[in-house]
């Protein structure tokens, strides 16, 4: 599973020319859900992500996490994540868990996100839709997170 956290001032996700979903200051996550993933990854990946410290302490250092700061979390799930692009100029995607699978999983961490950080603090893009997202980062802060059986 593999997810790309965004340090951002502000994100928002858009389908059909409809806001579904905003944050203020926190993390816009991008969640790709691959093949061999389960439950385990989504687990480990929501923990990972909420703990990281990407936020800045009195000193400036990163140093605070999303929990920590108080900030929102706004997770997008991102299908392309999971491609192939070791050869060649087009995207495999072969390494991509199946539609009911990546959604299940998708909502499995979304709701152990919403226990960890608290409903009010989560917002979420739509699984499948065709998503519009707008983000200021704020930094640019932006690292690649991943878990599974081959991180």
């Amino acid at each position: 599973m593999k997810g790309l956290i965004q340090r951002v001032s502000e994100a928002n996700v858009a389908v059909g020319g409809r806001q579904i979903a905003s944050i203020g200051n926190g993390l816009l996550l991008l969640l790709g859900v691959e093949r061999d993933d389960a439950s385990a990854e989504a687990k480990e990946l929501c923990r990972k992500i909420l703990s990281y410290r990407v936020f800045p302490d009195d000193q400036g250092r990163m140093n605070v996490n999303v929990q920590d700061s108080g900030g929102a979390l706004l997770i997008v799930p991102q299908f392309t994540l999971a491609a192939d692009t070791s050869s060649g100029t087009r995207p495999g995607f072969s390494l991509a868990a199946s539609p009911d699978v990546a959604n299940r999983l998708f909502q499995e961490f979304v709701a152990q996100a919403k226990r960890l950080l608290g409903t009010e603090r989560v917002q979420t893009g739509e699984f499948g839709a065709d998503m519009q997202v707008g983000l200021v980062n704020d930094g640019p802060v932006t690292f690649l997170l991943e878990s599974g059986p081959s991180v």
